[in-house]
């Protein structure tokens, strides 16, 4: 995933890991009957630095078998996005070809690392999600090749309005020498801007899902002059 990054901005796009979003607890089903490994060819046809996907099955309506379907279908770098707690599910992305998997300092605090480190021997990038300075200070004591701001909070499930404001508020905490992604709550250009005035990379889905003309959305935003 790092190195897809940084070959889009080598090119003078911007970096965006577009996510395949089945239900938000906020909007309900995102799909409306559309099939994910469509999506997916008009994420790749779009100029995606990479693809994300959300396996849990609770709250998002994921499926773990449709991201290994993506992972293969793909020569992008696939993000698996869940609530990880197991180094089992460290071993079965790296199985289905993941790119990279999301580790949430929140939830894992000081075994944080320890995760990092597993999922880097099995051959994954990692993205550690951080909300506040105290899971930056987590972030900062890993081997970790990323680390994301969650522009919402994930206890709030999506359910609170997220804004870019805090990937700015948070920026200078984050080391340079890690790929820093700005994640949630970016649903125009100018949300965009603001990102990678600070972000190497954005992850963006509600908004990319719900666009009428998904492909040419896409596009303007992976293409658009900041």
């Amino acid at each position: 995933m790092t190195n897809s990054i940084i070959k889009t901005k080598n090119k003078n796009l911007n970096p965006i890991i577009a996510e395949i979003k089945v239900h938000s607890p906020k909007y309900g089903d995102m799909l409306k009957g559309r099939d994910e490994l469509n999506i997916l060819k008009i994420y790749e046809n779009a100029g995606a630095a990479g693809i994300s996907y959300i396996t849990d099955k609770k709250y998002f309506n994921g499926n773990f078998d449709m991201f290994k379907k993506i992972c293969t279908s793909s020569e992008l770098p696939v993000l698996r996005k869940d609530f990880i707690t197991s180094k089992d599910e460290i071993e079965k992305t790296a199985e289905a070809e993941g790119g990279a998997i999301l580790i949430i300092a929140r939830l894992l605090k000081d075994k944080t690392a320890e995760f990092v480190d597993y999922a880097l021997e099995h051959g994954l990038d990692t993205l550690v999600e951080v909300h506040n300075k105290e899971e930056i200070d987590i972030a900062k004591d890993t081997n970790t090749t990323m680390i994301g701001v969650n522009n919402r909070d994930i206890s709030k499930l999506e359910l609170d309005d997220g804004t870019v404001s805090l990937t700015e508020q948070l920026s200078d905490l984050i080391p340079k020498n890690v790929i820093f992604v700005s994640e949630s709550g970016i649903g125009s250009i100018d949300d965009l801007r603001l990102a990678l005035r600070y972000a190497d990379a954005a992850l963006i889905g509600t908004s990319f899902m719900k666009a009428k003309n998904m492909e040419e959305f896409v596009k303007s935003f992976v293409e658009a002059k900041l």
